[in-house]
């Protein structure tokens, strides 16, 4: 399995890791990407079926990445000759048109399209045509793709074309890690505040306009570009980047998680948050109307009052804020991890299945 360092595809791919722990699958995670921190490295340490294989080279979505993608490629085709996996798991797009002896699974989480048209509301400038060449051949290459979301998956279809074999294994969390506790007077927001898709700038805005305290964890600083003067720290509480378990215990303190995102495929702090009991005030997009329906409370993005009237109804009323964590906690029960690795282990055994039924088709057309 590859993986990068940098959000929400992290946490996937260890939460993934324990949920297979139980169908005897031993995962070999190739990183790439920024550097472990020493948090993601002890995280990665205590999984007992994860052995860890780590590299710096950059990822397909940054400036001059092509060299290193290139390097990356050859990195990872020499892991597969060395360690012989059933099934390639691939987290991006392009190196699944290498020349691997195994089957492919691509995981769509993202892509620069789909958020360029989400943030920027048109295509991405001319120079990121080599990026969807290259992501369109990488899915095309690929036995089967995966997406989190209907939303996600139709993004696919329509920047890149996905041919054969896809379908939806959304996201999942273990409830048993989220706990609501006694909840105190306090918005939350979380996430890489340097990425605009996720909108907290929005909750700078009106933040000294509310009767509590916002609260903002995630860290501001681009890895590809220098430090920009940031709004969120100044006019929010900023938390700073917050090991898993340090969120953990704000999200059981919170009433209320708001995310205003004008994109987000699946949303893993939407679904932590849930299952800790808060009410959320979520951007009103496709992706997060069909993940969570009516167990949130969903505002115009671009529409700064509706954030705070819809953040001051859930503060002023306590029975609706109550009534909304309830709804939100009973929807994220359907996203479990154990869910999430049943169903990849259903399409890891199928792609197998597949690999064995073809290699005996071949042997007997020979004989």
């Amino acid at each position: 399995m590859t993986a990068d360092t940098v959000g929400g595809v992290w946490t996937y791919a260890l939460e993934l890791t324990r949920a297979l722990q139980p169908y005897n699958v031993e995962v070999l995670l190739a990183t790439m990407g920024p550097a472990l921190t020493s948090a993601q490295r002890k995280d990665a340490q205590s999984i007992p079926n994860l052995n860890l294989f780590k590299s710096d080279y950059k990822l397909e979505w940054m400036p001059n990445c092509w060299l290193d993608v290139k390097r990356a490629g050859d990195w990872l085709l020499h892991l597969e000759n060395r360690l012989r996996p059933d099934v390639i798991h691939l987290n991006g797009y392009t190196h699944a048109k290498l020349p691997w002896k195994n089957p492919t699974l691509v995981v769509g989480h993202s892509c620069v399209f789909s958020w360029w048209q989400a943030v920027h509301g048109d295509t991405p400038p001319v120079e990121w045509q080599r990026y969807k060449d290259e992501v369109t051949n990488g899915l095309h290459a690929a036995d089967l793709v995966v997406a989190p979301s209907a939303t996600m998956l139709r993004a696919l279809s329509t920047h890149y074309g996905v041919n054969g074999n896809a379908r939806v294994i959304a996201n999942g969390r273990n409830p048993e890690h989220f706990k609501p506790a006694a909840k105190e007077q306090f918005v939350l927001s979380a996430g890489r505040l340097w990425d605009a898709a996720k909108n907290i700038d929005r909750m700078a805005e009106i933040a000294p306009e509310l009767p509590w305290p916002v609260f903002v964890a995630g860290d501001f600083q681009h890895p590809q570009q220098p430090l920009q003067n940031n709004s969120i720290a100044q006019r929010c509480k900023w938390l700073g980047s917050l090991s898993e378990p340090e969120l953990q215990s704000w999200f059981a303190a919170a009433p209320v998680y708001a995310l205003p995102a004008l994109y987000e495929p699946f949303g893993y702090t939407p679904l932590e948050a849930a299952l800790s009991g808060c009410a959320l005030v979520l951007g009103d997009i496709e992706s997060l109307r069909e993940i969570w329906s009516d167990a949130a409370v969903f505002v115009d993005p671009n529409d700064s009052q509706a954030l705070k009237t819809a953040l001051l109804e859930l503060m002023k009323d306590e029975q609706h804020r109550r009534k909304m964590s309830r709804q939100a906690r009973e929807r994220a029960l359907e996203f479990t991890s154990a869910r999430m690795g049943q169903n990849y282990f259903a399409a890891y055994s199928e792609l197998v299945d597949s690999k064995i039924a073809q290699a005996e088709e071949e042997f007997a057309q020979c004989a």
